[in-house]
């Protein structure tokens, strides 16, 4: 499956583990170079998980995939589950790397590379854990979205997924995360990509949720800022201007 990196935004919002002042001031303002580098340098598990997130983050804000940075943030990610292999941010970061190196693959080498079966699990294995983290949830539903809309009827099958799944996944990450740009602005985008008429009040409902939400980082007030462009876009354009629109952001 050609999975869209609208999984990613969800889980780098996600509630940092504990880690110096300096790191976590460093994200929530924007500076995700200098939050991966700090990060890297105090080292373990949870600092690296850290240095990942925000090398996925910096991606995520430029509006355009980087392929080597993407590479560092999965091997940042696997560095923290040697050390420890049950740590769910460093699962979760992993997840979202994949997510994005399979964002340019055809169906058939998604497929191939086995990159949305394997986030897939490492997110459900979070979920074992963690049955109320709200970032799970969000990627999960996104990643249900994404599925059914590239797979169809026999591929979503084959992995799992329904649009159901996605209302119950997306439904359980606003209880347990409360009001956050990117829990709608990513669940709209890909209904929006999948299908802006049948979903559109859905869509609507969602952008306006976002729009109305009081960011507390950079990352969440570059979510809203493009939930509020969309809703806009959503206005003058062709569904099918809408879909493509969608399904080419970040």
């Amino acid at each position: 499956m050609k999975l869209v990196a609208g999984l990613i935004a969800v889980l780098l919002m996600s509630a940092s583990p504990a880690c110096a002042d300096g790191i976590a001031d460093a994200f929530d303002a924007g500076r995700f170079a200098e939050a991966a580098a700090l990060a890297r340098a105090e080292g373990g598990a949870d600092n690296l998980a850290i240095a990942a997130r925000a090398l996925l983050a910096e991606t995520m804000v430029s509006g355009r995939v980087d392929k080597a940075k993407i590479e560092e943030a999965e091997g940042l990610a696997k560095q923290a589950l040697a050390l420890e292999p049950d740590h769910g941010d460093a699962r979760l970061q992993l997840a979202i790397a994949l997510s994005m190196l399979a964002r340019d693959m055809s169906r058939g080498e998604a497929l191939d590379s086995g990159h949305a079966s394997q986030a897939r699990d490492l997110v459900q294995a979070v979920l074992e854990d963690e049955p109320d983290n709200a970032y799970a949830h969000g990627f999960m539903a996104v990643w249900n979205v994404e599925v059914v809309r590239r797979g169809g009827s026999m591929g979503s099958a084959f992995m799992g997924a329904s649009m159901r799944k996605a209302r119950d996944h997306y439904r359980a990450a606003l209880v347990h995360g409360g009001v956050d740009p990117s829990f709608d602005w990513q669940y709209a985008r890909a209904l929006a990509a999948h299908n802006a008429r049948k979903y559109r009040k859905e869509i609507e409902a969602c952008l306006s949720r976002a729009a109305a939400a009081a960011p507390k980082t950079a990352l969440s007030s570059v979510m809203q800022a493009r939930a509020r462009d969309f809703e806009a876009y959503m206005t003058t354009h062709s569904r099918r201007d809408i879909e493509r629109m969608a399904a080419s952001l970040l």
